[in-house]
């Protein structure tokens, strides 16, 4: 069985994770199925780039991305060669390491507390 290994982030997963991915699923459902609650505003519907990761290791062994996800991928923040959103970007049988952006373009988070006026 493959594994996702994440790279340390700040708020999501501060001391990074190896976790065990079942090929055939996506990295996003992988993540959230392992209590790393990566953003997904669209619902993983491929609708925006708050999912958004880069995969650092393994890029190759992921299906290809298709045009939709492709136009999307240029509003995200940080796009980098290896970028992916991660609701499309299905497993395979190759380890994978992503690094999660620290920012997306998703400027109102869920569950993040309101500004004080």
């Amino acid at each position: 069985m493959p594994q996702i290994i994440v790279l340390p982030h700040q708020e999501l997963c501060p001391e990074g994770a190896a976790i065990d991915a079942k090929p055939g699923v996506s990295i996003c459902e992988t993540l959230l199925q392992n209590d790393i609650d990566i953003e997904h505003a669209c619902d993983q519907a491929c609708a925006c780039t708050t999912c958004h990761v880069i995969v650092r290791e393994g890029f190759n062994s992921l299906n290809t991305a298709e045009d939709k996800e492709e136009d999307l991928l240029d509003k995200a923040w940080g796009l980098e060669p290896k970028s992916r959103l991660s609701c499309q970007a299905i497993v395979a049988d190759q380890d994978l390491v992503v690094e999660i952006p620290k920012y997306s373009i998703n400027m109102a988070k869920e569950g993040m507390p309101k500004p004080k006026p």
